[in-house]
């Protein structure tokens, strides 16, 4: 075949595959629904207006949907402040609550009154206010320039001072200028803050964390992944810092729970924050992504855990302590075996550059387009293979001593505090606060495993030009016996003590002194270090990619002027919409649109930490007394799936059905299509929720908790 027919071959290919957008595809900001969207959303069969959904003025659905705590979703749904989420999204509250003598995390927490729901320190729901097109005022201002970090520095600048000029002193509102299409338009993003947050309801993680780690990203599923908890005011309903005084929340809209369940290709719609999507990288972005992000964060991450799952088996204290962080760390572990698995089973990498070359042709067409465009491809391309080696040791760095030896952690918490211009007062907050909450969920002699497995993996993988200084002295006094090394610093450091480290705190004489002689300050300053200077190696190529970036998706809005884009996620509110529908995993394999009871049956094993099941449970699961919440066959549905566009971030994001009423909690993707951040696969990709009956069963059989469903808008 001739270049020039390959070429237009590849401008075929790339206007049925980026040209033409599946009318599923998308995390959609509300602000930028067009006709499109609305039309295919009344095909799919949404009944409701427009409005009713999403309104600038007047109370909608949107206004229901939350941030709930620092990486979640959730849905207002009563009245009184109460917030379902997912319970993976409430496990760190729920952890921090636990304790030997009271296992929420195992035995679960039911509150029968308002008195009994609990506090959580530090946790935030945050209400959506508004949301403003500021692109004018920021564009008309950087135009012109041709320096990409000049350009976002500036840009930067005048977005603090439009956040600023909200509220700079106002602790109940958050603003923020985010940038959307690769820079190419801003909005002002506004929040209500509440800081008085409470437990109200958990399910034991037998059934909240059915499967555990073996089931995550998996289908089917099984787990009743909810929990509720509940936002408090103060007496004028504004947010306020928690007080004994405080009343619950009165909402602008709350969202109504339907019942009547749901069938295969109904509609189902989500509404939530998702964290981050790619969707427009490039054929090198993904290369890196798959060999110098994903690869050593799956090795690192893998050795981490292995020693923290020793460990939790052992001891029911480490296992609460390190239920939350060892849940953190194998969420996107696991994410990144699939996603690497998926790009790679779906020939992504291939399919950009054939999207790359597309481009390419089309910006050879025109002279203009040469001098707006010509440079994109190469940038791009310079960009990612010149920073690839330092993103890969980066990122073994990072994942082994930022994310791994968590006393390389702690001594940076120490460091960070100013005790020569801080007040006592000033001491006190910090020694309380941060500090506590880190040894509150600390097993040092554990950590000493940790940290000899990170010291060797790093050596292995990483030259010894980028290594931490601290490495020649360790390999000449201990031979690289890395465990030895270990023991001497946790022997010898006395930052593992939050006494001596409190008292230490308040006496900046000595404070200096042991700092710069203490064994794990010495090693976490080299680590530090270390770190710092390869980022450097790595932000040195970033101003290349974010120019790149910025014309490229610019471009490819000018070649296809008829396209609905949407922009990648960025942790903004969004929408998606699509049906609900099982999928073809393999090839004479079917997965139905639902699970139901007779799986936890099918899968719970008394002998699996993953899939035990309280006796009590499983007893009403074998009676099956599933009353008003079962299907018409008598089962229990438990967890559904549908084609709408997630990723992390939408977890506990509810899924409303034709009426805009919620009928599940989002909690999951699944395994076949976790390349989906980058690119989304219409036949693959499923959004696993649980089902909200299965959530109303377990408060009103289990949790025996009729004040929580006499709040509930329930539609029969």
């Amino acid at each position: 075949m001739k270049r020039t027919n390959k070429i237009w071959v590849a401008v075929a290919l790339l206007l049925t595959t980026v040209g033409q957008t599946f009318a599923d595809e998308g995390m959609w900001v509300l602000k930028e629904l067009n006709k499109e969207n609305l039309a295919r959303m009344q095909e799919l069969g949404l009944t409701v207006p427009i409005e009713t959904l999403y309104s600038e003025t007047n109370p909608c659905i949107a206004n229901a949907v939350v941030i709930f705590g620092g990486g979640c979703t959730g849905i207002t749904v009563s009245d009184q402040g109460l917030v379902f989420t997912n319970h993976h999204c409430g496990y760190g509250a729920i952890q921090k609550l636990s304790s030997v003598t009271h296992d929420y995390l195992k035995n679960g927490f039911i509150s029968q009154s308002l008195q009994e729901e609990l506090p959580v320190e530090g946790l935030k729901v945050q209400y959506l206010k508004e949301t403003v097109d500021v692109s004018g005022r920021i564009l008309s201002q950087i135009e012109g320039i041709d320096d990409e970090f000049k350009r976002i520095t500036k840009a930067d600048s005048i977005g603090q001072a439009i956040c600023d000029s909200i509220g700079k002193d106002n602790s109940s509102l958050s603003a923020r200028v985010i940038p959307f299409y690769s820079r190419n338009k801003y909005y002002l993003v506004v929040y209500n803050v509440f800081r008085d947050v409470r437990l109200a309801f958990a399910p034991p993680s037998s059934l909240g964390k059915f499967g555990g780690d073996t089931d995550n990203w998996m289908y089917p599923r099984h787990t009743c992944d909810f929990s509720v908890f509940r936002v408090y005011a103060d007496a004028n309903n504004q947010p306020a810092e928690y007080s004994a005084n405080n009343r619950p929340y009165k909402p602008d809209y709350v969202a109504e729970i339907s019942l009547q369940g749901y069938d295969e290709k109904d509609y189902a719609m989500t509404i939530g924050f998702p964290g981050r999507t790619n969707r427009y990288l490039s054929s090198w972005g993904v290369q890196q992504r798959i060999e110098d992000s994903n690869k050593p964060r799956i090795e690192v991450r893998g050795i981490k855990q292995d020693i923290w799952k020793k460990a939790m088996l052992e001891s029911e204290a480490v296992r609460i302590k390190y239920a939350s962080k060892y849940a953190g760390s194998s969420n996107y572990w696991k994410n990144s075996i699939g996603m690497n698995r998926g790009l790679a089973r779906l020939d992504v990498i291939d399919r950009k550059k054939s999207e790359e070359a597309a481009f390419a042709a089309w910006v050879n067409q025109m002279p203009a387009r040469k001098t707006e465009y010509g440079d994109v491809l190469h940038l791009l391309e310079k960009g990612y293979t010149s920073s690839a080696e330092y993103q890969k040791y980066a990122t073994y760095l990072m994942e082994a001593f930022a994310g791994g030896a968590e006393i390389i952690r702690l001594a940076r918490i120490i460091n960070s505090v100013d005790v020569k211009n801080s007040t006592p007062e000033e001491i006190d907050e910090r020694i309380n606060g941060d500090l506590q909450a880190f040894y509150k969920d600390y097993e040092p002699t554990l950590d000493q495993h940790v940290l000899a497995a990170m010291m060797r993996i790093v050596k292995e993988r990483v030259p010894a030009s980028f290594l931490p200084d601290i490495y020649g002295k360790v390999d000449k006094k201990y031979k690289g016996d890395y465990e030895k090394y270990a023991a001497d610093v946790f022997g010898n450091t006395m930052l593992t003590s939050f006494e001596k480290v409190s008292a230490l705190l308040k006496n900046p004489k000595q404070y200096e002194k042991v700092m710069k002689k203490d064994p794990a300050a010495v090693l976490s300053l080299s680590a530090m270090l270390a770190m710092y200077d390869i980022q450097q190696q790595v932000a040195a190529w970033d101003n290349d990619i974010d120019k790149g970036e910025r014309l490229y998706l610019a471009g490819l809005q000018e070649m296809h002027p008829d396209r609905s884009f949407y922009s990648d996620a960025n942790f903004t509110m969004r929408m998606s919409y699509g049906t609900i529908g099982g999928y073809r995993p393999y090839d004479a394999a079917w997965y139905n649109f639902y699970t139901t009871d007779k799986g936890i049956l099918e899968k719970e094993d008394p002998k699996s930490s993953e899939f035990w099941v309280q006796p009590e449970i499983l007893n009403m699961v074998k009676a099956r007394d599933f009353g008003p919440y079962a299907n018409e066959q008598g089962g229990l549905q438990l967890c559904f799936i549908s084609n709408n566009d997630i990723t992390g971030g939408n977890s506990g994001s509810p899924v409303f059905d034709k009426n805009g009423r919620v009928i599940g909690l989002a909690f999951d993707g699944n395994w076949e299509a976790m390349s989906g951040d980058i690119a989304f696969e219409p036949d693959l990709q499923r959004t696993i929720s649980v089902d909200i009956r299965y959530v109303l069963w377990m408060i009103d059989k289990w949790g025996k908790c009729p004040r929580l469903l006499e709040e509930l808008k329930l539609v029969k």
